[in-house]
């Protein structure tokens, strides 16, 4: 990390020639100085940054003479104190060069101490930064603090908070686009705690464009989900996850199974993530539901998550565990087979396998016996 480091503060012999030849640039005369600054910025950007002539170019051309070679200088010496490595700087300065000219103790260190005290320190303050380091270069008081308050608004609780500040660090900057898409959210009654729920689930929604909002928001409505219920907004989340197309084309897997349309969508109300699992476990789902254990249509209608089950670790394996049961009729009442894929591991366990407790082995083989196995 050091060795990495000390390569931007130009300690090494080929830096300190560029440095040198920097200073001696501002002894000519004015004009050969200006021709020698510019030179040499177009090689000191395209060595450390790989930048293209051109680009470089563009960039020294946009710099005031006198401000080259301090301030660059100082803004890789402080993204070194706060821990960036070598690739972190050039993933930083890279999409955004302006950084390099920007001022450290007015501009970029009260942004990071910002950023501190919302409890990003060490490494992971650096990945943060470096995912959208746009934020940078926006205003602290006009767009990162306004920003940050309304997301801690709409999120209400801390822990919250924490978990969804840096999913959304890139709509930091878009601030008016965050704050006219939360208006029009609740436009359509998605307020409170809908409001949270949805920006944990798909922030993106949140710097989209109205109309492509408005469309998901429709679709969601017209399939039957309902402005007050709290499924709407996990029926956006869905919609907006897959395309048209492939939202259609599950909806006719489902119905190659021999339901109908409406039995469908009513499969989609109750769950609906279920359009957000691929085609294939849908398939070996659908298939094993009816025509392995020849569970009811209806069943799968009125209780569609069990087809986002994982197969091999639960499905198939409660199963196992449904038929012994039976089979030494270890219970007065035989549960249902559903009923027990439905519970919580916990729950499925004190009362399915260590309860009986001379069985209790074969039961923990017949659920576990893959991983035992292995």
């Amino acid at each position: 990390m050091q060795s990495s480091l000390k390569a931007f503060s130009f300690s090494t012999h080929s830096s300190s020639n560029l440095l040198r030849s920097f200073l001696f640039s501002f002894s000519t005369s004015t004009q050969c100085q200006h021709s020698k600054e510019t030179t040499s910025m177009i090689h000191y950007l395209t060595a450390k940054f790989q930048f293209s002539t051109t680009k470089s170019f563009y960039i020294s051309k946009r710099v005031s003479r006198g401000r080259f070679p301090q301030n660059p200088l100082s803004v890789l010496s402080f993204l070194e104190q706060i821990g960036f490595c070598e690739a972190q700087i050039q993933s930083v300065i890279r999409p955004r060069p302006q950084i390099l000219f920007t001022r450290v103790d007015k501009i970029l260190r009260p942004k990071v101490e910002f950023f501190q005290l919302l409890g990003f320190q060490g490494s992971q303050l650096c990945k943060f930064i470096t995912a959208n380091p746009a934020i940078l270069i926006c205003s602290l008081k006009k767009t990162l603090v306004p920003s940050v308050e309304a997301i801690r608004k709409i999120v209400c609780n801390e822990k919250d908070f924490n978990h969804v500040l840096p999913r959304c660090v890139w709509i930091l900057p878009k601030y008016k686009i965050f704050m006219d898409n939360i208006v029009f959210l609740e436009s359509f009654g998605i307020a409170g705690s809908h409001l949270g729920m949805l920006l944990k689930l798909q922030p993106s929604l949140f710097v989209a464009q109205q109309s492509t909002i408005g469309n998901y928001v429709s679709r969601a409505i017209d399939m039957g989900f309902h402005k007050s219920s709290r499924m709407l907004v996990h029926a956006i989340h869905s919609i907006s996850s897959v395309s048209y197309k492939t939202f259609r084309r599950k909806l006719e897997l489902i119905n190659s199974f021999g339901f109908s349309m409406e039995e469908g969508l009513q499969m989609f109300r109750r769950s609906p993530t279920l359009v957000r699992t691929s085609e294939k476990k849908l398939k070996v789902g659908m298939k094993f539901f009816l025509h392995t254990i020849m569970l009811p249509k209806s069943v799968l209608v009125h209780l569609p998550k069990v087809l986002m089950y994982s197969m091999e670790d639960r499905v198939i394996p409660r199963y196992r565990v449904f038929q012994l049961v039976k089979s030494k009729n270890l219970c007065k009442k035989a549960p249902s087979y559903t009923y027990l894929l439905c519970l919580s591991e916990e729950m499925f366990l004190n009362k399915y396998i260590s309860r009986f407790r001379e069985n209790a082995e074969e039961l923990l083989v017949a659920y576990k016996g893959h991983y035992l196995a292995a």
